[in-house]
């Protein structure tokens, strides 16, 4: 068995993840690229609204798409390219998602996959400030041009993969995961019909019928931090924030005592300040990883930064990146 999977990445017009308006795929064989593919398309109907701080990300917009086959129909061409393929994804999770919701709400069944998330494997096997797509590219010497091209980011998922296996000396995924203790995680095959819909679906759904509105108001004012809720014992040990050390700083879309308990939910353990144990800071005010390095942080963001020189395993993610794994509405998850 040599390094074979289909790396993939999804960009949606809105913050519901089930609405997908361009995707990238690239195959690997043997540890070598050998064939991609992308589209464009309509998102589901009533989940088809382009948000602003999704269209300025990623550029797409409402007419780009018009007349082009919504996800749901397009789905059969991207499910046989993928075939019987590991997925590959940076934030698996919300590429994932992505499939999961985006058939849901079309009322389509999906098959089952196995797949790799190279954010995991970035924070295992580099050691970066930040393992958003562009900083672990850079790494893996697949530098990114254009981030949020849905093929380029596919691209740069596959090359982050090939290295790391690499730096392994592993010759497949099974072999890599098994060198570095992991268990590959997977989703199952799901029929919304039989099993109901998946928690985010059914808050879409809900909203788009009028119900609770997908994205609080914004508050100005010092942002109040609540209690520290204990992590969930009953979380995946395979999402990306379980057992992780997690401080908030900034504006976020949400109130930080919602934040803290999503991240809980999902086996962090939050917190108020930026300490010795802290490993992963979300940073608002529209952060993103380039402003890293041209210096516009809030006190914390510099003191990870200084803790990270020291030696210290800690890293920084936009409330994007956090909203992506923990699963929101609010208009800043898109794409990583």
């Amino acid at each position: 068995m040599g390094l074979d999977f289909t790396a993939i990445d999804f960009e949606t017009a809105n913050g519901f993840r089930g609405s997908p308006c361009a995707v990238g795929l690239t195959k690997v064989r043997g540890g070598r690229v050998v064939e991609e593919a992308s589209w464009l398309m309509r998102p589901p109907a009533n989940h088809d609204h382009f948000e602003y701080h999704n269209v300025r990300i990623h550029g797409i917009t409402a007419r780009d798409v018009a007349g082009r086959p919504r996800f749901g129909e397009l789905f059969p061409e991207i499910g046989a390219f993928i075939g019987d393929d590991i997925l590959a994804a940076h934030n698996a999770a919300f590429d994932l998602g992505v499939i999961r919701s985006g058939l849901e709400v079309s009322g389509l069944a999906g098959p089952a996959y196995d797949y790799v998330c190279t954010v995991m494997l970035s924070r295992r096997c580099y050691s970066l400030v930040s393992n958003s797509l562009p900083f672990a590219a850079e790494e893996a010497g697949v530098p990114l041009v254009k981030h949020h091209d849905a093929a380029e980011d596919a691209r740069a998922c596959a090359g982050i993969l090939i290295d790391i296996a690499g730096r392994n000396g592993a010759n497949s995924i099974a072999e890599l995961y098994l060198s570095l203790g992991l268990v590959m995680p997977r989703q199952e095959a799901f029929d919304p019909a039989r099993d109901g819909l998946s928690k985010p679906s059914l808050a879409a759904v809900t909203s788009a019928a009028g119900g609770a509105a997908l994205v609080r108001p914004f508050q100005s004012g010092w942002p109040e931090e609540g209690v520290n809720p204990d992590p969930n014992p009953d979380a995946h040990p395979g999402h990306p924030l379980y057992g992780q050390t997690v401080v908030f700083t900034g504006q976020l879309s949400m109130a930080r005592p919602e934040a803290k308990l999503r991240s809980a939910e999902v086996g962090a353990r939050p917190e108020s300040r930026v300490t010795g144990r802290t490993t992963v800071l979300v940073v608002g005010d529209g952060f993103v990883a380039s402003d890293l390095r041209s210096g516009r942080l809030t006190g914390k963001a510099r003191r990870v930064l200084e803790l990270h020189e020291r030696g210290q395993a800690i890293e920084v993610l936009s409330e994007g990146e956090f909203l992506q794994m923990v699963g929101s509405f609010a208009a800043a998850a898109v794409s990583a």
